[in-house]
């Protein structure tokens, strides 16, 4: 099947898409516990960095979707208003407030791990955009992505048992893009840490029972999520064979469920629209696994099948526009296309 790719049309809808969500203050879903009546304060008090997008996490890929879409397209027509809100969103003093809220006594779980690995793809991204403006937002966001650096290599030794299901604890999820961003930026004890916690989690996983999914408010499959990590912490043939013992049915196309895009009944619901997230998540994992097998692998074509038809069905449903989908669904579909 022809594959989809992020094209200009499409990097110039999803900009609009972040750019008023970024700017967007309500609804808001607050990650916060007050101490006392003096911290009940506006998400953009709190937060000046990543106040708007419904929550703080979103507006978090948000701005990664944009970095992305200002690098893949230098010359696309919101570049101005991009940069704009980022100079704003990365300002010095909005960093420094947003690393102050982190050190509060009650923040010690805030986003845990879901916000802090899309942080940190956002400073990967940063690290990325060689030209001087982003050089410059680079620095600016780094004293931030450092905290989450540290709150990583403090917690995953005390995390004894991986969280499984498909939505934002995810432990899989969560030590994906920080394992990249640590890589990338040479951060040798979070690599070394989150490595070895895979293969503590996920290493001898066998039979994993696929069949089971989804769950009614997945965004992410448990079984995909475990496997794209997995291919970043062991080599080709390595993972070649640790995919056969954990989806041992896949190369009979089993089972059929997880190579199958779902069905989403109702997308102004808020939990119910999580399967739209779903299906684009399942695309970028099943594109990983298909680049990670050798070529004459036969579950290259079957993954890469799936692929193509997730994400088909996940792009049908950012048509739907409502907020409860509209406030992130761009930032997964560009991981599907583009990851």
């Amino acid at each position: 099947m022809d594959r989809i790719t992020l094209n200009p049309a499409m990097a110039a809808r999803f900009a609009a898409v972040a750019l008023a969500n970024i700017s967007r203050e309500y609804p808001n879903k607050a990650d916060h516990v007050a101490a006392d009546d003096s911290d009940v304060r506006p998400a953009r008090i709190l937060h000046p960095s990543f106040h708007g997008s419904f929550d703080w996490h979103s507006c978090v890929h948000m701005h990664w979707l944009l970095v992305r879409l200002r690098r893949r397209f230098p010359s696309m027509p919101q570049r101005e208003a991009i940069e704009t809100l980022l100079d704003r969103s990365f300002a010095i003093d909005a960093i420094a407030a947003e690393c102050d809220y982190l050190a509060r006594p009650h923040a010690r779980s805030f986003e845990r791990t879901y916000g802090w690995t899309w942080l940190l793809k956002l400073a990967d991204e940063l690290a990325l955009s060689d030209d001087e403006s982003a050089r410059r937002w680079s620095a600016q966001v780094a004293p931030l992505a450092r905290a989450f650096v540290e709150r990583y290599v403090d917690y995953l030794p005390r995390a004894q048992y991986p969280i499984r299901y498909g939505i934002h604890p995810n432990s899989a999820f969560g030590l994906v893009f920080a394992l990249d961003y640590a890589r990338h930026a040479g951060e040798r004890e979070l690599a070394d840490i989150a490595s070895s916690k895979a293969l503590s989690w996920f290493g001898s996983d066998r039979d994993v029972p696929a069949q089971w999914e989804p769950s009614g408010a997945d965004f992410l499959s448990p079984a995909l999520i475990e496997a794209e990590l997995m291919r970043r912490v062991v080599g080709s043939d390595p993972f070649a064979s640790w995919l056969t013992a954990f989806l041992p049915g896949l190369a009979r196309r089993e089972p059929a469920s997880l190579l199958t895009p779902v069905e989403v009944s109702d997308r102004s619901d808020p939990q119910i629209v999580h399967l739209d997230g779903l299906n684009l998540s399942r695309a970028w994992c099943l594109r990983g696994i298909s680049e990670a097998l050798p070529a004459d692998d036969p579950r290259v074509q079957i993954a890469s099948e799936a692929a193509s038809k997730h994400l088909s069905a996940g792009l049908a449903g950012l048509e739907s526009g409502d907020y409860v989908g509209s406030h992130w669904l761009a930032s997964f579909a560009a991981l599907a296309l583009d990851g």
